[in-house]
């Protein structure tokens, strides 16, 4: 009897909690590259427009001149034949995603995406987070808590675009954050 993808992942994470599970740099890498080869094997421009959509930030964190290539490669599509987009497209995705995250290349990217939401708060809850960065800055804090705290903004405000990054997918620490609580309690 073969289990199905689901099954066998639900089976091999069914006896951990959430502090058991490690998602290394190498899982994100390789979870990135084989999305992106179900891309490239479907040869649709709308699915390559989707995963440059799902992945930015998680490209902003790794490249962001690389980024930029690869927004200016999905967007040649009615210039260049798909299969040569998508053959510059893997080779591009490959150089941005060898460099490594830093704090700062983190720090740039959850910038913008409090951006999303900053002009809906109040200038304590903004220190209240600048105080969240500079505590990350300093590696009192994880790249995963920082998340965990900014990830409930996006059901809150409902940011379908930001739901379906794949940085948070891949970064996020699995347990809730609690600063942004805070926030909810006002409603």
């Amino acid at each position: 009897m073969q289990l199905s993808e689901s099954e066998m992942v639900s089976k091999d994470f069914t006896h951990l909690n959430a502090d058991q599970i490690q998602v290394t740099e190498k899982d994100t890498v390789k979870f990135v590259l084989d999305r992106f080869f179900q891309v490239k094997k479907a040869k649709r421009i709308r699915e390559l427009v989707e995963f440059q959509a799902m992945n930015k930030y998680m490209l902003m964190v790794h490249n962001q001149e690389e980024l930029k290539i690869l927004g200016n490669l999905v967007a040649s599509h009615k210039k260049i034949p798909l299969s040569d987009i998508l053959d510059k497209y893997e080779d591009h995705l490959k150089i941005a995603l060898k460099k490594e995250p830093t704090i700062k290349t983190h720090l740039n990217a959850m910038m913008h995406i409090f951006g999303h939401f900053s002009n809906h708060f109040s200038q304590s809850e903004k220190d209240l987070f600048d105080e969240l960065l500079r505590q990350f800055k300093e590696s009192k804090i994880t790249t995963g808590k920082m998340l965990s705290e900014i990830h409930p903004l996006i059901y809150r405000f409902n940011s379908t675009y930001l739901a379906r990054q794949t940085y948070f997918l891949l970064y996020a620490d699995t347990r809730p954050g609690i600063l942004f609580a805070v926030f909810n309690n006002k409603n």
